[in-house]
């Protein structure tokens, strides 16, 4: 009777050490560590707890070539890297080759354990069991799990099986675990490395970001005429990037280096184009104390982008073509020829061609410059690389703002369906304005959807006979309700009346007269002069 209550006291002793190790297993898991760490606690575990001693978990060498020691408890260094095996070879190698458990009762009488990684006189005296049971990853074994074992002991040597087993499953999952762990650390590296690619590939383009056919296409066309030095003309809607076109353009040719001078004609007053963009010599008119080199001469040897190029005066067009065919400028109230290397680059959103056929730009000049024309693809037709476009302006908003706004992957898709007439300078415009106005924090479809509203109103084109001041008071309250953004108005929005009165209203100065109708100064000047030009 006191036998079989002290087999059973020993039993419940064994289960409850049995129950803590799986614990604790279990905990060790549970903390997500290496699986390095965990592998060689495990072991531990097994040596401290049931007396499962110098465990080792063997498993392909990374070279491809058999297999090794991959953790270990209780061995040196030196006797790890002595624990390599080929395949079949050794009690170990067998158990990998076949996939079975093998139990050597007495090591020293068993001619096929090696007693490679820990030599005899290491191991106490006596008879010393060796255990290795097969580690399985998906029906396929790729390794073993085995450990040293006293022979004559009180614990059952189905019980330590038992607890082996188990934890060779253990094993088995983490590997599994880790595994896919590493076949998405990998995945999610390559895809690192394909945007790190792409971020490279367009930074080297020239900061122009996207990847869409059409665009592509347009940058295509601008690398294959970089090197010529033949006139490009960029057409295309407002808003499309026309000057990091003409940037690219100048960074791909063998000019580079060179000075890249940018000139919008809109700007400029009709009084001064021609000294701003020929030059003047000193007393060529009242203030001119000094000479000054123009834009032309500024720009030898590099490239010289004229923007909005249909704004050009007739005179000075025919100034310009001279300059283009024979390579040379006079400066205002000067008498020599001084000779200019530039390549032009020109833009507009005006279609040039109906512009000649209405006398209002000539012919000659016209395919001069239209020597290769390249269309920028309007926003509606790059939908793909909106979203790249919103993370690259909220970026830059939130950095030149000091804020932290950002959107969620739905309010990206969401504002990749709207409709930008204005293009990327709209969007930009419209990403500016969400930073500044929202509040720090995520933004969702129903955050953008009051900005979305002011942003993409139309304001009505409102002709006579209605009243002028009423079409300018209606202009001014569109706009505010609208806030910060600005309207992109079709070129015939106003009529002449509407510009006179505007113009009136403002004491003769176009830019108050711009602002109450709703427009910028350039709008503004170019629907003045083709109403003109037309009355």
């Amino acid at each position: 009777m006191d036998g079989r209550a002290s087999r059973a006291g020993s039993a419940a002793h064994w289960r409850t050490q049995e129950m803590f190790l799986i614990q604790e297993v279990m905990n060790l898991i549970g903390k997500g560590l290496r699986l390095d760490q965990v592998a060689r606690e495990m072991l531990h575990l097994l040596s401290e707890i049931v007396g499962l001693n110098r465990g080792r978990i063997v498993l392909r060498d990374p070279s491809g070539e058999g297999f090794r020691i991959a953790y270990s408890y209780g061995l040196t260094r030196e006797e790890a890297a002595r624990g390599r095996y080929a395949l079949g070879e050794g009690i170990t190698g067998r158990v990998i080759k076949d996939g079975h458990l093998i139990i050597v009762q007495d090591i020293d009488k068993d001619p096929t354990f090696l007693g490679r990684a820990v030599t005899r006189a290491q191991l106490p005296r006596g008879a010393v069991s060796f255990l290795a049971l097969p580690i399985r990853v998906d029906h396929r074994t790729v390794g073993a799990i085995a450990c040293h074992r006293i022979r004559h002991r009180e614990r059952a040597l189905s019980d330590d099986l038992t607890i082996l087993r188990i934890i060779a499953t253990m094993v088995s999952q983490l590997l599994t675990l880790n595994e896919r762990v590493e076949r998405k650390t990998r995945a999610l590296e390559e895809h690192n490395d394909m945007l790190a690619r792409e971020l490279r590939i367009r930074r080297a383009r020239y900061g122009i970001i996207g990847t869409s056919p059409a665009l592509l296409r347009a940058l295509v066309q601008v690398e294959k005429v970089a090197n010529a030095t033949a006139s490009v003309l960029l057409l295309g809607e407002s808003g499309t990037g026309k000057e990091l076109f003409a940037r690219a353009l100048h960074l791909a040719s063998p000019r580079r280096d060179r000075p890249f001078i940018k000139v919008n004609c809109a700007a400029i007053p009709d009084t001064l184009f021609e000294s701003e963009l020929f030059g003047h010599e000193r007393g060529a008119f009242t203030g001119a104390v000094e000479a000054r080199a123009g834009w032309f001469e500024q720009a030898s040897g590099g490239t010289i982008f004229l923007d909005e190029i249909g704004e050009l005066p007739a005179v000075l067009q025919t100034k310009l073509l001279r300059t283009l065919q024979e390579g040379t400028v006079v400066r205002l109230g000067g008498k020599r020829e001084i000779r200019v290397d530039m390549r032009l680059v020109a833009a507009t959103n005006r279609d040039l061609a109906n512009e000649v056929a209405h006398g209002r730009f000539r012919e000659d000049l016209f395919y001069r410059l239209n020597v290769v024309p390249i269309t920028l693809p309007p926003l509606s037709e790059r939908r793909s690389d909106i979203p790249d476009l919103v993370l690259h302006f909220l970026t830059q908003a939130n950095q030149n703002n000091q804020r932290n706004v950002n959107l969620t992957q739905s309010a990206v898709a969401h504002l990749a369906r709207q409709s930008w007439p204005g293009n990327i300078r709209q969007l930009a415009n419209f990403i500016e304005r969400l930073v500044l106005l929202a509040s720090e924090g995520l933004l969702d479809i129903e955050d953008l959807r009051p900005m979305l509203e002011g942003a993409v109103v139309t304001v009505p084109v409102l002709r006579a006979p209605r009243p002028s001041s009423l079409l300018a008071h209606e202009r001014e309250a569109a706009f505010r309700a609208m806030g910060t953004v600005r309207p992109y108005l079709p070129a015939d929005s106003h009529d002449h009346e509407a510009l006179r009165m505007a113009l009136t209203q403002a004491g003769g100065n176009k830019t108050r007269a711009a602002q109450r109708l709703g427009l910028t100064e350039r709008q503004f000047s170019y629907r003045w002069r083709k109403l003109q030009a037309t009355s």
